[in-house]
C-alpha cells in the first residue's frame, strides 16, 4: 500500500503539464519529420502502364481476320505505344485500335473497321461534326472537330465496299495527326 501511495504522490513531469510551449515544440517536431519523409520519398510526374506490343497484337489480328490493318512503323522513340486491341464496338463492328502518346503528351489512335455505319463514326468521333478535309499520306481525310471537348479526328473512308475505313483520333492537333498518318503502314507478319 505504501508503494501505491508514493506512486500517486510522485511529482508530475513539467512536460506533462500541457503548456503552449510544449504543444508548439511537439508540433514543430512532427512537421519536421513529415517534411523529411515528404522529401525522401521518390515521386513520379507521369504514370505509365506496361509496355505495349502493338506489332505483335497487329500481326495476330491481321492473321485472324485477313484484314490489311495498319500500324505506325518507324515512329521516333519519343512516341510511346499505349494500347492495342481488337474489340467489338458500336453497331457490333469489330474494330482494330492502336493508341500512342505523342512527344508532347497528347494522345492519338488509329481505329479501323470494315464497312462502318454512321453510328460507328459518331461514336468514335464523340459525335463530332465534319469540318472540311485534309490531305495527308496520299489520302483525303475528313476532319471532325468536337466543340467543347478536346478531340480531333481524321476519317478516311474508301469509296469501295469491303475496304477498311481508317479513323485517326485523339487529343493531338491535326498537324500531329497528319504527321502520324505518314507512319501508318500495313502490318507485315
Amino acid at each position: 500500500m505504501a508503494e501505491s501511495a508514493s506512486a500517486a504522490e510522485a511529482p508530475k513531469s513539467r512536460y506533462a503539464m500541457g503548456s503552449m510551449a510544449n504543444l508548439a515544440r511537439s508540433l514543430v517536431a512532427i512537421l519536421a519529420m513529415m517534411a523529411l519523409l515528404f522529401f525522401m520519398v521518390p515521386r513520379s510526374n507521369t504514370v505509365s502502364g506496361p509496355p505495349v506490343d502493338i506489332h505483335g497484337e497487329a500481326v495476330q489480328v491481321a492473321q485472324r481476320t485477313g484484314w490489311p490493318i495498319v500500324e505506325a512503323v518507324g515512329l521516333p522513340p519519343t512516341w510511346k505505344a499505349t494500347s492495342a486491341r481488337y474489340v467489338r464496338s458500336t453497331s457490333e463492328l469489330m474494330t482494330w485500335h492502336a493508341g500512342y502518346q505523342t512527344p508532347g503528351g497528347e494522345y492519338v489512335a488509329i481505329e479501323q473497321t470494315m464497312n462502318p455505319t454512321a453510328k460507328w463514326v459518331g461514336a468514335q468521333t464523340s459525335r463530332a461534326v465534319p469540318s472540311g478535309t485534309l490531305e495527308a499520306a496520299g489520302k483525303t481525310w475528313t476532319r471532325y472537330i468536337r466543340p467543347g471537348k478536346l478531340q480531333n479526328s481524321l476519317l478516311y473512308k474508301p469509296t469501295g465496299t469491303n475496304e477498311l475505313t481508317w479513323l485517326v483520333t485523339g487529343t493531338a492537333s491535326f498537324e500531329e495527326m497528319a504527321l502520324f498518318t505518314g507512319y501508318l503502314q500495313p502490318v507485315k507478319p
